[in-house]
């Protein structure tokens, strides 16, 4: 049996652990939040198995990092030099080249750099979900720098909890995951802060139909989560942002001087998206 340390035990610690409990005989788990109030919900809510100090955390075959990125960095820092050459750690960062180019050098074979493009609204161990990571993609990233181990065992769980494995250098995700993740994040959050600049509660909640509802649903996710993904994926998000801006300001421009034609060509080359996804 497989002991498995969960470090953060919010929504993706909290949901993970119930995925893999579902695998009783296979992996028994151990969870660890800072949090006490985390640590009591955890164990309230059967996420874990047990609930440890970090030092048992170090003692594990497999750890696993599900807190914020800065957060990542640090414990893959504190691991070094106290866990065994054959311990696997997985991170679920939502930025990854920082982070892959942070590990120290003796402990890099010892870590998988992976990022589940899945999550919610939603944060804390009440938010977990059993099915959480069932059929969504887990980006590897940098694969080749990780050990013969440590790849097989995280494969293997990755296979288990039923995510769709998807490859890419850390670089790359990050670019992709400025546009496709992390922007639309702060559009959100944008939407939000102008929305309630300009309206009061009372008009919010009678004309809110469903569109304002989903562009604005993100806004409710982790400020500090969030505030430490921004910073690590800078360059990229500005790109990503500036990108969005020009297309805002292009519609703008449109509107302003009556060129609904052109507008209606804008709007159907935009319907294309849908042909993809």
């Amino acid at each position: 049996m497989n002991r498995v340390g969960i470090v953060g035990l919010g929504l993706m610690g909290g949901s993970l652990g119930l995925a893999l409990k579902k695998l009783s005989k296979k992996y028994y788990i151990l969870g660890y939040d800072h949090n006490k109030k985390h640590q009591k919900e955890a164990q309230e809510l059967n996420l874990v198995d047990k609930i440890v100090p970090f030092q048992e955390i170090e003692k594990c075959d497999i750890i696993i990092l599900t807190i914020p990125v800065d957060a990542i960095i640090e414990t893959i820092k504190k691991l070094e030099g106290r866990v065994s050459p054959k311990t696997t750690i997985i991170d679920f960062g939502s930025s990854k080249a920082k982070i892959s180019e942070s590990i120290p050098k003796n402990l890099r074979k010892n870590v998988v750099t992976a990022h589940p493009m899945t999550g919610t609204e939603k944060f804390g161990p009440k938010a977990s979900l059993d099915e959480l990571y069932t059929n969504k993609i887990m980006v590897v990233c940098d694969i080749a720098k990780s050990g013969s181990i440590q790849k097989k065992i995280a494969l293997e769980l990755f296979k288990d909890i039923k995510s769709k494995v998807v490859f890419m250098d850390a670089k790359e995700h990050d670019r992709h995951a400025a546009f496709i993740s992390h922007m639309p994040h702060a559009v959100s959050f944008s939407i939000a802060n102008s929305v309630m600049k300009q309206e009061d509660a009372k008009n919010i909640v009678a004309l809110a139909g469903g569109g304002f509802k989903s562009m604005s649903r993100i806004a409710k996710s982790s400020p500090s989560m969030w505030e430490d993904i921004f910073r690590q994926n800078r360059e990229n998000l500005l790109e990503a942002i500036e990108a969005f801006q020009k297309e805002l300001d292009m519609c703008k421009e449109m509107i302003e001087k009556n060129e609904w034609d052109k507008l209606h060509k804008w709007m159907s080359k935009a319907n294309s998206l849908h042909d993809i996804l």
